[in-house]
C-alpha cells in the first residue's frame, strides 16, 4: 500500500514540476517566387522570416526541411544576428532568406492541377517537448505585385505538426524522434483559359472536323476517310507538343485521357465511314440511302456529345 502511494506522489509531482515547451510565433513574408522546375522538383523563394518569442531557447537556429540550395540567410533588424525587443519585451527576430527548395509535382490533373509550394523549418537541437513553433499569422503575406507567368496565386497558409522521423538517428541521448514543424503553403492554380484555349480548343477542332465526315454524302469515301485520318495524325502532334513539355510522369495526365478519349472517337469515325463506303460500292446496304445519311448523322451528333460530356466529366472527377 505505500509503494502505492509513494508510485502516485512521484507521478503527481513529475506533473506539476513539467513545464510545457516554449511556443515561438513564426511569421512569413513571400517577396520572390520563380522558376518552378518539375523536371527537379523544385522552386526558389525569397522571403522575410520573423521569430517572436520569451524564454531562454534561441527558436531561430534553424534548419528547413525541404531546403535543396540556401543561397543566403541575412539578419534583418540589426545585422549581426542579436535580437531586439518589442514592446511587451517579447524577443523579435526578422531574417531575409533566399533558396531553391523542393516540392514534388504531382501533374495528374494537368493541366487543372494544383500545387501547394511549402517551406517547412524544424529546430534540430530541440524537440517537440521543449519547444513549439506556432504561426503568427494566419498564412504567409505575400507582395502584393508578386505575378507568377502561367500561374494563379490562390492563397497561403500555415500549419504547425509535430514531425515524427521514426529514429533517434543513432543516438538516443542526444536525438529525439520528434521535433516541431511549421509549414508555409503558397496555393498554386493554372488559369482555366489555359486548358480551354490552348489546350482544348485546338482538339476540339479536330474532332469537329474528324466526326463532320459523317455529314459528306457516303459516295464521297475518299474524302470522308481523309478527314479523320488527318484529324487522328493531328491529334497525335498536339499531345507530343505538351507532352514534350513535362517531365516523364510514368502515368496518366487529365489530357493524356482527353486525348485517349479522342483517338478512340476519331477510329469510330473513321470505321464507320469505311463501313458506308463498303456498303454502298459492293451495293451490300440493307438501309435506303437517305436513313443512312439520317443514321450517320445521328451518330455525328452522338460521337460529339459524347465527347463533350466525357470532358466535363473527366475535368471535374
Amino acid at each position: 500500500m505505500r509503494n502505492l502511494f509513494v508510485f502516485f506522489f512521484s507521478v503527481a509531482v513529475q506533473i506539476l514540476v513539467a513545464q510545457p515547451p516554449q511556443a515561438a510565433r513564426v511569421g512569413m513574408h513571400l517577396m520572390n517566387l520563380y522558376d518552378l522546375n518539375m523536371d527537379e522538383h523544385s522552386f526558389y523563394a525569397d522571403f522575410y522570416l520573423w521569430f517572436k518569442w520569451t524564454g531562454d531557447i534561441d527558436p531561430t537556429e534553424i534548419e528547413f526541411v525541404n531546403a535543396i540550395e540556401k543561397w543566403s540567410i541575412t539578419s534583418v533588424v540589426s545585422g549581426d544576428g542579436s535580437d531586439s525587443l518589442m514592446r511587451d519585451g517579447t524577443n523579435y527576430r526578422v531574417f531575409r532568406v533566399e533558396g531553391r527548395f523542393f516540392h514534388s509535382f504531382s501533374l495528374g490533373d494537368f493541366p487543372l492541377d494544383r500545387h501547394a509550394l511549402d517551406i517547412q523549418i524544424e529546430n534540430p537541437e530541440h524537440d517537440s517537448n521543449t519547444l513549439v513553433y506556432v504561426p503568427d499569422t494566419h498564412g504567409p503575406t505575400i507582395r502584393k505585385t508578386l505575378q507568377l507567368v502561367g500561374w494563379n496565386i490562390e492563397g497561403s497558409a500555415f500549419e504547425s505538426t509535430h514531425h515524427d522521423y521514426g529514429t533517434n538517428f543513432g543516438n538516443p541521448d542526444e536525438n529525439a524522434r520528434t521535433y516541431s514543424n511549421l509549414s508555409s503553403r503558397v496555393y498554386l492554380t493554372r488559369p482555366i483559359n489555359y486548358f480551354l484555349l490552348k489546350m482544348l480548343l485546338p482538339l476540339f477542332i479536330v474532332m469537329l472536323v474528324s466526326i463532320g465526315s459523317m455529314l459528306l454524302h457516303p459516295s464521297h469515301i475518299d474524302t470522308r476517310s481523309s478527314l479523320p485520318i488527318g484529324g487522328l495524325l493531328t491529334a497525335v502532334f498536339l499531345q507530343q507538343s505538351y507532352s514534350n513539355a513535362l517531365p516523364d510522369t510514368g502515368y496518366m495526365v487529365l489530357m493524356d485521357k482527353i486525348y485517349l478519349l479522342a483517338y478512340l472517337l476519331i477510329s469510330l469515325v473513321l470505321l464507320q465511314v469505311i463501313r458506308s463506303g463498303n456498303w454502298l460500292m459492293r451495293g451490300e446496304n440493307r438501309l435506303p440511302e437517305g436513313k443512312l445519311i439520317g443514321m450517320e448523322r445521328l451518330l455525328a451528333g452522338v460521337y460529339l456529345t459524347t465527347f463533350v460530356l466525357s470532358v466535363f466529366v473527366l475535368s471535374i472527377w
